[in-house]
């Protein structure tokens, strides 16, 4: 998660995980590296959710003013911010989730 800016190249090699990353001004995009990874909006409850209690999370051990502020205009930063997702790393995880959806249809 970031609430700051960010600089030239990011995602450069980026292979797992996700990032999520206010982009207040619409710059981000022009300083990705997007040879690797997809931006989403950040529209899935359970992303809301993660978001949300990582930057609660960080205000509470910090005490970060960056934090204070989004926390206290959430509903207007929210559509700012972007979800960065490495192309592969998504592939296995919809790969995991159809698996399980089998499975479960197997096992009834």
């Amino acid at each position: 998660m970031i609430l700051g800016p960010t600089g030239r190249n990011f995602a450069a090699g980026m292979s797992g995980g996700e990032a999520y990353v206010l982009d207040e001004f619409k710059q981000f995009e022009s300083l990705c590296n997007l040879g690797m990874i997809d931006l989403e909006p950040v529209t899935e409850n359970a992303d809301i959710q993660t978001l949300r209690r990582l930057i609660e999370t960080h205000s509470e051990l910090t005490g970060s003013l960056n934090a204070k502020k989004v926390l206290d205009n959430w509903n207007d930063l929210l559509p700012k911010f972007i979800k960065v997702m490495p192309i592969d790393y998504k592939r296995i995880l919809n790969e995991g989730k159809s698996l399980e959806q089998d499975m479960a249809s197997i096992n009834g």
